[in-house]
């Protein structure tokens, strides 16, 4: 006979014990919005210090993975790629912090813009070939888009960090709002 467990929706097993408490929202939120007014007040130096925790994250994400060869050794040629890989960028990154800030999310509108291209082009061939000029329109717009990116991409890296600025602060305010309305 097997023993079955039955989960009601009052039992603590439910998903309240898996939920975040309410402490750890509020403070998400609160962090949230104030990077986002951060990225608005100090957009260069808020970004760099982003930019830096991604170059240690890189740099020890490249480490481990070099490490796990030492016992797992399946698909060690990509393995030993993704550490070299994260290592050299996570020293670039902590090297040179303030150019990375500049050239992460530069680098990041340019394949943006590349993206826009391609589907882009996906659209407005689906447009032509009878899926309706709404297709075509979307396509022509992502063109427009993505040779904006790409004619000048600093435009879309500072886009970007406004772009994180505003979703960082809704989030936040987000995040608040449901710490507020949580029971407990």
């Amino acid at each position: 006979m097997v023993n079955e467990v039955e989960f009601s929706a009052d039992s603590p097993e439910s998903g309240a014990a898996m939920a975040s408490p309410r402490w750890f929202v509020l403070l998400l939120g609160i962090i949230a919005i104030l990077f986002g007014v951060l990225f608005f007040v100090y957009p260069i130096p808020t970004l760099t210090l982003l930019v830096t925790v991604l170059g240690f994250y890189w740099l020890a994400n490249g480490i481990v993975v070099l490490i796990s060869l030492f016992s797992d050794k399946t698909g060690w040629g990509w393995k030993l790629l993704v550490g070299i890989l994260g290592i050299l960028a996570g020293i670039l990154v902590l090297a040179y912090p303030f150019y990375s800030a500049i050239l992460i999310p530069t680098i990041y509108a340019i394949i943006i813009g590349v993206e826009g291209l391609i589907i882009g082009a996906i659209y407005l061939v689906q447009g032509f070939s009878g899926e309706g000029w709404g297709a075509a329109i979307l396509g022509i717009l992502s063109i427009i888009f993505g040779l904006i990116l790409i004619a000048d991409p600093l435009i879309g890296a500072v886009a970007l960090v406004l772009l994180l600025a505003g979703l960082a602060i809704v989030g936040g305010i987000a995040a608040v709002i449901l710490a507020v309305r949580m029971p407990g």
